[in-house]
């Protein structure tokens, strides 16, 4: 069974990138030396890989991925730091617009 692996590398600047792969050294060999002009982590090494998390099934993987690409930077550092737990709480919408939020005293 092949394995597929979402990963994030915190980059000098200080930025997270995520990636999904199914060669996690080689994929991190590729970044540390530039291999690629082109992508986000180029410009930006050293990096330093933070966070990995195995897949049976890329369609699983790829989809995490996306999933943390689009995080905030806080709930990134959760899962880096291994609170799973904290997560809930960052996804947690506090804007006054919020249904949960709303004023719901008919008066």
């Amino acid at each position: 069974m092949r394995i597929y692996y979402v990963y994030i590398l915190k980059c000098s600047d200080g930025s997270y990138y995520t990636g999904v792969t199914n060669c996690l050294e080689r994929r991190f060999t590729e970044h540390v030396n530039g291999r690629n002009v082109t992508c986000y982590t180029f410009t930006r090494r050293p990096v330093e890989l933070v966070f990995f998390r195995e897949f049976g099934y890329v369609n699983d993987a790829i989809a995490f991925e996306k999933q943390v690409k689009g995080w905030s930077r806080k709930k990134k550092e959760a899962i880096i730091n291994g609170d799973w737990d904290g997560l809930r709480p960052l996804a947690e919408c506090y804007n006054n617009t919020h249904s949960r939020n709303k004023d719901t005293d008919l008066k």
